[in-house]
């Protein structure tokens, strides 16, 4: 791969840029939102909607070093049955306050690993969400799975409830690589959980795979990736790794002398890009892969790829609803995010209220920003005449905002009298772009390296 001097000179392999599946992102949510503007955002749903709901398992039998996710280890079920019991008390309070014909278009349970409900609980989880809230003819249940956790049974209990697309967690098939970030994880097994999966008729096949984990090289990403093509994913997510250990203690197991330069993290992911594109892959945003037959594809295609919490998605859901510890939920007035710690989330439950400590409403030109960013993360295009319709918003604001843009990159962005655009080669910057266009200050946050 022959690296660009641009990228250089602009900062890519020095910037810590947010991720952007929200704007504005966490770390400028505040606390003048609560349970109360939650609740009353919830009512103001229109009756008969489609609305996504995210499960969240904080919970895992083990704790891989690399992750930074909100989680907490345990070696008994006692604390997940409790934690199903506090679920199933949350959704009935949403049911309570939710308009009349809501249903689901997107279900996802995720964690944590949320493959850790023993089969019983599996079964009777589901079946309180979908009596409160039914699925949409063409609704979506997706579910994380760890290989590492799970058997026959919770994969009887996980189709029986409708799980249509799972998503596997495969980092990396690298026995050295595994062992230094604490997640093994045989290839043979993730093989044959694969095969088990499809036996029982779950539609579709997600997973995920890191580049820049420490001793990570090109051969050996791209045995890796290689392996992983054999299990035929329908999609692909392909994360760069962020090393923080000051955010998250247990990445501190991790030698930080042992991690790819921002440099080679570049070159690994170009290795792996390549990979998935001559099997025929369709490259979805910045990180995405998916089989041309997949509706993500297909929304690419049609203009329709939008950028949550999870990543990419084809959900066209004006409203996602975030249960569990943690979990963060967006509807059209803002974001509202649930108490972190497991026992402050359980305690409101128990008291019959919801647990939002913290958000952000809408106000100022967030939502104009927020779709130019979304555009820029999804398609590399923001057009003009979208915006002119979509924002109350005039042509000279338009031009200030990209003016910006074009300041800033150069010819790493193309602004005509249509569009903004970034050409391909400057795609390694997209997130650099779009925080060009945000208007929030960004010293304060420790986000990942922009590569």
């Amino acid at each position: 791969m022959t690296l660009d001097p641009q990228l250089t000179r602009l900062g890519l392999f020095d910037a810590r840029v947010p991720r952007y599946t929200s704007y504005p992102t966490a770390p400028h949510f505040g606390t003048s939102v609560g349970a109360g503007e939650f609740t009353q955002w919830i009512e103001e749903i229109p009756e008969g909607s489609a609305i996504s709901l995210y499960l969240h398992v904080p919970f895992c039998r083990r704790l891989c070093w690399f992750c930074a996710c909100r989680t907490q280890g345990t070696s008994t079920d006692d604390p997940v049955i409790a934690y199903v019991e506090t679920l199933k008390s949350e959704i009935a309070l949403l049911r309570r306050h939710l308009p009349a014909g809501v249903s689901l278009s997107r279900l996802h349970w995720g964690g944590g690993t949320p493959t850790l409900i023993p089969a019983p609980l599996i079964r009777d989880l589901a079946a309180t969400i979908f009596t409160a809230i039914p699925m949409a003819e063409e609704g979506e249940f997706s579910v994380e799975i760890d290989p590492n956790e799970i058997d026959d049974d919770r994969l009887d209990a996980l189709a029986e409830a409708g799980m249509s697309r799972a998503s596997i967690g495969v980092q990396d098939f690298d026995a050295d690589i595994q062992k230094t970030i604490g997640r093994e994880q045989s290839y043979a097994l993730t093989r044959d959980v694969a095969a088990k999966i499809r036996d029982r008729g779950v539609r579709s096949l997600n997973a995920d795979i890191l580049y820049g984990l420490p001793h990570q090289t090109g051969p050996r990403i791209a045995s890796s990736v290689q392996k992983l093509l054999t299990l035929s994913p329908d999609r692909v997510a392909l994360y760069g790794y962020a090393h923080v250990p000051w955010m998250s203690r247990r990445q501190q197991m991790i030698p930080s002398d042992a991690i790819p330069t921002p440099q080679e993290r570049l070159a690994l992911f170009e290795t792996a890009r390549q990979l998935f594109t001559w099997d025929d892959y369709a490259e979805i945003g910045i990180d995405h892969f998916a089989r041309p037959a997949d509706s993500m594809a297909k929304a690419q295609l049609s203009g329709r790829l939008r950028r949550n919490f999870q990543g990419y998605t084809d959900d066209a859901a004006p409203v996602l609803i975030g249960l569990g510890a943690s979990s963060i939920s967006r509807f059209p007035q803002g974001f509202a995010q649930n108490a972190s710690g497991t026992a402050d989330h359980t305690r409101a439950i128990r008291d019959g209220r919801f647990s939002t400590h913290r958000g952000h409403r809408f106000s100022g030109e967030d939502r104009l920003r927020a779709r130019i960013i979304e555009a820029l993360m999804c398609d590399f295009v923001v057009k003009r005449t979208e915006l002119l319709q979509e924002f109350d918003v005039t042509p000279a604001r338009i031009d200030a905002l990209f003016a910006v843009a074009a300041e800033t990159f150069g010819d790493m962005v193309r602004v005509t009298a249509e569009a903004l655009a970034i050409p391909a080669r400057a795609r390694p910057l997209t997130r650099m772009i779009a925080r060009a266009f945000d208007g929030y200050d960004q010293t304060k946050a420790k986000h990942s390296s922009a590569i």
